[in-house]
């Protein structure tokens, strides 16, 4: 038996628990019928001990003094809204739990009353759910169902209004008890009223979770968004680590689309506070949209045997970069403070380029004011076609400056602009501009890519090749080392992924790396290949595995990439080396090899590979054991690298010219078609120029602030 002390003391933590959570703000749930409102409703309410108040029994049928479903019949579906609305618009409450009627959330003018003084709670049940449930409670009696018009129908119609009023979704499977629902609501309410929970750190941040120099002010999404690299020089990663989903939560997205999925990660990973839901939900619909020319967005194909392709190209410029760079211009936008200019500073080894360019460029015109971008690359390190696309994709706010040199120095060169305080300083007293990054060290990048990994899965749950919880592997073309990281967060996170191979061309340090622990770039040249994108020595994002991987031990990873910086190599401990061998495994593959398995590939299935895919699929058949299904990483379109992709194919007389190229190609009628955005891209006769420097920093930042000058001033 509790003593009083202690009984009162319980007492007093719970009342003042539940009221420092709601205060005069009401709970409000929201879903379809059959979603378990009322249930749930009551459970929060008895957690939290506060007044429960269902819509439909205590204010509407008391208001009309009849049942829910009678009303429905003897006034009809249009004016049944609009009853309801009329009863919500003269209801208040507050420090309550309010569960809302399936249909209440049609009604604008209702939902703005009553949502002033409420946080909005989406039970998002999976449609099948919610079927099975009415057919078995014969539910007949639907706001909106009548002949003609399916259950199915109904519910697919109504989504629309959830998602319009919601601040917050809770998931609920199938069998997930209505006390988990309740404490998923509650829990979720928390996360919502306190943005603290999420803030980010330093890779080089000390174990307080403070940078190695002193830096101790809390910094959040839209922080880390804009500023992109720490002061320190190390790379932001969340504070608490990334959200997880249970096995429930995953299986309720196995039949909705990529938007949704997207939505639903996404809102994970961004606290409201940074972007509301609703704001979020408009830019992921914006963003993979009309501009992908596959509906499925991020289709799995069946190439041969347990393998698969996740087809990554069909955003406007052709490559995997699509999906963070349709995404993160409107997220940047929505983050900046409206006081200052931003530049935005991008190195490519390739598809980066275009990308970025091209999503930058779909911001509207009072963005693009506020909002420039300049993109570096190595002026002889890219394809040809891949180059015109960088040129063609200039415009009034983005330009392309070809490097006489190689990725890495202009990727070092933009990390030494940034941590130049002097200089960045410079900038924002004498122009008021900040500069920002949009590579793929900025954390912003990383996560759409959680996103694809994860619906991949559950593409190959949907279409009956696994059943949830089997592994898979998955094998990338890996340069930069972000694409990996992300399939290892969405690991993280709970899809089952076994193991993450990857590939890379005869610049092979990463490979070298994984198998012996010795990063070592003594000695090392760039060597250029027919797979571009990952003609990298130095992979940025290895750096935020490490933090991972050594527990945060930021002293550590200051310690190693000070070393690499400095001497040309590091070593890692042989217990890190350990944890390191049991995520990840590594190949590579030469441009022979590479130029072999497109042939192969095609003359057996009709299917072309880039020369990216290419390598992964010939590290996968190397190092995969066949125990399990693969996902390959298929990162471009082969239209981008036509010249290589032509002597593949063992065409004898190849055209420079590259529209002439892709007409060829073409003409073979393969699989995947000729890339649409691009042969209109390539027509293009406009900003057919570009400034090309020499590889010196002073240059390059003398460029940057002419750059501000034309375009802020």
């Amino acid at each position: 038996m509790l003593s009083r002390p202690v009984a009162f003391a319980q007492i007093w933590k719970s009342w003042f628990s539940s009221h420092s959570l709601l205060g005069k703000k009401n709970i409000i749930l929201i879903g379809p019928p059959g979603a378990g409102k009322t249930t749930t409703g009551r459970i929060v309410g008895q957690k939290l001990d506060c007044p429960v108040i269902d819509i439909d029994d205590d204010v509407l049928e008391t208001t009309w003094n009849m049942s829910v479903s009678e009303k429905l019949q003897d006034v009809g579906y249009e004016e049944f809204i609009e009853e309801e609305g009329k009863a919500l618009l003269k209801f208040s409450a507050s420090g309550s739990v309010i569960s809302l009627s399936g249909s209440n959330p049609m009604h604008a003018a209702g939902m703005q009353h009553i949502k002033k003084n409420g946080i909005v709670v989406y039970l998002d049940v999976p449609t099948a759910v919610i079927m099975s449930r009415l057919k078995s409670k014969q539910m007949d009696r639907i706001v909106g169902l009548s002949p003609g018009i399916s259950l199915k129908d109904v519910l697919q119609f109504r989504k629309q209004f959830y998602k319009r009023w919601f601040d917050i979704r809770v998931l609920c499977g199938g069998d997930v008890e209505a006390e988990v629902v309740a404490e998923k609501v509650i829990d979720a309410v928390k996360r919502y009223q306190d943005s603290e929970l999420e803030t980010f750190i330093s890779t080089r941040s000390s174990r307080s979770g403070r940078s190695t120099e002193g830096d101790c002010h809390k910094l959040y999404f839209s922080d880390v968004i804009t500023q992109g690299l720490a002061l320190d020089g190390g790379l932001f990663v969340p504070e608490r680590g990334l959200p997880k989903f249970t096995a429930e939560e995953w299986q309720g997205l196995i039949e909705v689309t990529y938007v949704e999925r997207a939505q639903v990660i996404l809102e994970r990973c961004i606290h409201p506070a940074d972007i509301p839901a609703s704001k979020l939900a408009e830019i992921v619909e914006t963003a993979y949209g009309e501009n992908f020319s596959c509906s499925k967005v991020a289709p799995v194909r069946h190439l041969a045997g347990n393998q698969f392709l996740l087809e990554l190209f069909h955003g406007p410029t052709a490559s995997f970069k699509d999906f963070a760079l349709q995404l993160v211009p409107h997220l940047f936008a929505y983050c900046i403070p409206r006081s200052c200019n931003y530049l935005i500073l991008v190195a490519t080894s390739g598809d980066t380029g275009s990308a970025v360019l091209d999503g930058f460029s779909r911001l509207h015109d009072t963005d693009k004011q506020r909002i420039a971008l300049v993109n570096f690359f190595p002026e002889d390190g890219v394809s040809p076609i891949q180059k015109s696309q960088m040129i063609a994709c200039q415009n009034e706010n983005a330009w392309s400056v070809g490097v006489k040199s190689d990725f890495d120095f202009c990727q070092t060169a933009i990390k030494q602009i940034f941590t130049n305080s002097d200089f960045t300083g410079f900038l924002t007293v004498e122009y008021g501009t900040a500069l920002a990054a949009a590579n793929s060290i900025n954390w912003a990048r990383l996560l759409p890519q959680i996103v694809y990994h994860a619906s991949a899965y559950l593409d190959l749950v949907h279409q009956g090749i696994i059943s949830f919880g089997s592994p898979v592997d998955i094998c990338i073309p890996t340069g930069n080392f972000g694409n990996m990281l992300a399939a290892f967060y969405a690991k993280m996170m709970g899809i089952p992924i076994r193991k993450c191979i990857c590939a890379s061309n005869e610049n092979n340090a990463l490979t070298d790396f994984i198998r012996t622990g010795v990063y070592d770039l003594r000695g090392r040249k760039l060597i250029s290949s027919f797979s571009p994108a990952v003609d990298i020595l130095k992979s940025s994002n290895l750096e935020r595995y490490l933090h991972l991987i050594a527990n945060e031990d930021g002293q550590l990873v200051t310690q190693l990439f000070n070393q690499l910086e400095n001497q040309g190599h590091f070593q890692l401990q042989k217990d890190l080396l350990g944890k390191l061998q049991q995520d990840l495994v590594a190949g590579w593959c030469s441009d022979e090899d590479c130029l072999a398995a497109i042939h192969s590939v095609y003359s057996t299935t009709g299917y072309i590979l880039d020369t990216h895919t290419a390598v992964a699929k010939v590290v996968a058949d190397r190092l995969q054991d066949r125990t399990c299904p693969i996902i390959i990483s298929s990162t471009a379109h082969y239209s981008k690298f036509a010249p290589a992709i032509l002597r593949a194919l063992r065409i004898a007389e190849i055209n420079q010219n590259p529209l002439s190229q892709l007409h060829l190609l073409s003409s073979y009628s393969a699989l995947p078609p000729i890339h649409w955005g691009l042969l209109e891209t390539l027509k293009k006769t406009g900003n057919g120029d570009h400034q090309v420097c020499a590889a010196d920093m002073s240059v390059l930042m003398s460029h940057i602030e002419t750059l501000i000058q034309n375009h802020f001033m």
